[in-house]
Formats: C-alpha cells, sequence, structure tokens
C-alpha cells in the first residue's frame, strides 16, 4: 500500500508540473479582455528618435528642382529633355556622429542626434526655407540602419532589421524563430541605449496581456533583447566540477576496497 501510494504521490507532481509549466509557455493570455480603446490609443507609435550611429537616407523635393539640387548631391542623371526631374533624384546618406551630428550640404552642420523624425524633418525645411527657396521643400528622412540584436533562448538569435524603421517586440522574436521551449517568458530583458549614450534596462513579460499596451512593445533601434533561460535548461546544462568528479570516484574506489577486504575477512 505505502509503494502505491509513493507512486500516486509522484504522479500527481509530475502532472502538477506539467500544467505550471504549461501555463507559463503561451504568450498575452487573455488578451481578447483589453478594452478596445485602450488597444487603439497604444497602436499610436511615436516617430522613432535619431540616434548617434544611424545612417540616414535624405531627399529634398519641390517644384523648383534646380533649386534643391544642392542640397541633395544630385547625380548627373538627365531626362530626355536635358532637364532633370524629380524621379531621377539620388538620395544622400548621412551618419549620425556620436555627438548627433551631420554635416548637410550648404546648411552645414546639423544637430540631430535626439529628435523624432518629424523634428528633424522640420528643422531642416526651417533651414532651407525661406533662406534659400521662395516656397517650402518637401523633406523625406528615413533610418536606413534601423536594427535590433536578439540573444539567448531564441531559435535563430543575431541581429534583426527594418525597413520601415518600426519594430515591435514580437516582430523581433519572430524574425529570430520565436524562443525555444526552454527560453524563459516571463522575464525578457530588454536593453535600450539612449540618444545621450545612457543605458536602461526593462523587464518584459510575454505571458502578460498588458505587454500590447506596454510603452515598450514597440521598440527603439539599437534595442538588445535577451531571453535568459529557464529552471528545466538550466538544471540540464549543470556539469559537475572535475574535483568533485574525481573526489567521487576516490570515496567509491575506497568503498569498494573495503567492501572487498570485508568479504575476504569474513571467508
Amino acid at each position: 500500500m505505502n509503494l502505491k501510494f509513493s507512486f500516486f504521490l509522484i504522479a500527481v507532481t509530475l502532472l502538477l508540473a506539467s500544467c505550471g509549466s504549461t501555463k507559463e509557455i503561451p504568450y498575452m493570455v487573455d488578451a481578447e479582455s483589453i478594452p478596445q480603446d485602450v488597444l487603439a490609443q497604444a497602436a499610436k507609435t511615436s516617430d522613432p528618435v535619431i540616434m548617434p550611429g544611424d545612417l540616414l537616407e535624405t531627399l529634398i523635393t519641390s517644384p523648383n528642382v534646380e533649386a534643391v539640387k544642392p542640397f541633395n548631391r544630385l547625380s548627373s542623371m538627365t531626362d530626355i529633355g536635358g532637364a532633370s526631374s524629380a524621379s531621377n533624384m539620388s538620395s544622400t546618406y548621412y551618419l549620425v556622429d556620436d555627438n548627433g551630428n551631420i554635416n548637410f550640404p550648404i546648411l552645414g552642420k546639423l544637430h540631430l542626434g535626439g529628435l523624432a523624425m518629424s523634428e528633424a524633418k522640420s528643422l531642416i525645411a526651417n533651414k532651407i526655407y525661406p533662406k534659400y527657396l521662395t516656397e517650402a521643400p518637401d523633406v523625406e528622412l528615413h533610418i536606413r540602419n534601423f536594427r535590433v540584436s536578439v540573444l539567448g533562448e531564441v531559435k535563430v538569435p543575431g541581429i534583426v532589421q527594418a525597413n520601415n524603421e518600426r519594430m515591435t517586440i514580437l516582430e523581433a522574436i519572430a524574425q529570430a524563430g520565436d524562443l525555444t521551449i526552454q527560453g524563459r517568458r516571463d522575464n525578457i530583458m530588454l536593453i535600450r541605449t539612449s540618444a545621450n549614450g545612457t543605458r536602461s534596462i526593462q523587464r518584459l513579460n510575454l505571458n502578460d496581456k498588458n505587454l500590447l499596451v506596454s510603452p515598450y512593445y514597440n521598440l527603439q533601434q539599437n534595442d538588445v533583447i535577451y531571453v535568459q533561460p529557464n529552471e528545466s535548461k538550466a538544471r540540464s546544462s549543470w556539469q559537475v566540477p572535475p574535483a568533485l568528479t574525481l573526489g567521487l570516484s576516490t570515496v567509491g574506489l575506497m568503498i569498494s576496497i573495503a567492501t572487498l577486504i570485508v568479504t575476504i575477512s569474513r571467508n
């Protein structure tokens, strides 16, 4: 009876452990219970903030194509009639230096670090008009090296890039092949570097439905996501130290010798 009861306790323990671990796997449990107005408000994404190291692509356009040429470093391409057109303008790339500056044609040094994209566009447009143009130009500005790093217990760790300057934490994880079964979903580490170089660390819970309305749901360029292993993976990766292995082997050998001696003496 005691043996059967022991097997019963073991079975119940394993079943409860299995149920507990299963609850830790799903993402954003009960997300459908979040009110629609809350989701709508959270969906309003803010402009990406320009950081040192960003590669910016710019294109200044205007009905007066000749007037904006100096601000675009245009190529010598021309249309059939010999006049340049907006369709054959070549965009220009600028690397934001460690101080947040770029060197822009005619305008010189511009400090864009820490500005949202919309703010940077307005700054460039206001520098050009009305000083150099008779009408306000259109300023296109894009970050061409928007990327985040995904490390730890994911299937394909590495750098994930986005062409549209937008990426959510779920999109980054999806591009990394999703978490492995050993990845801890309730304690994702997000490391973020601000425009002035300072770093902050946030912990995110993928099981929590409120992730959808978190200010960290939308990533910023150069964010680092680290997925740490769960307890099961940590236990499986534990190794016996060599010194302990040698000690146990020595003790085992001594016990074997003692047992042999006792056996011989009895005979």
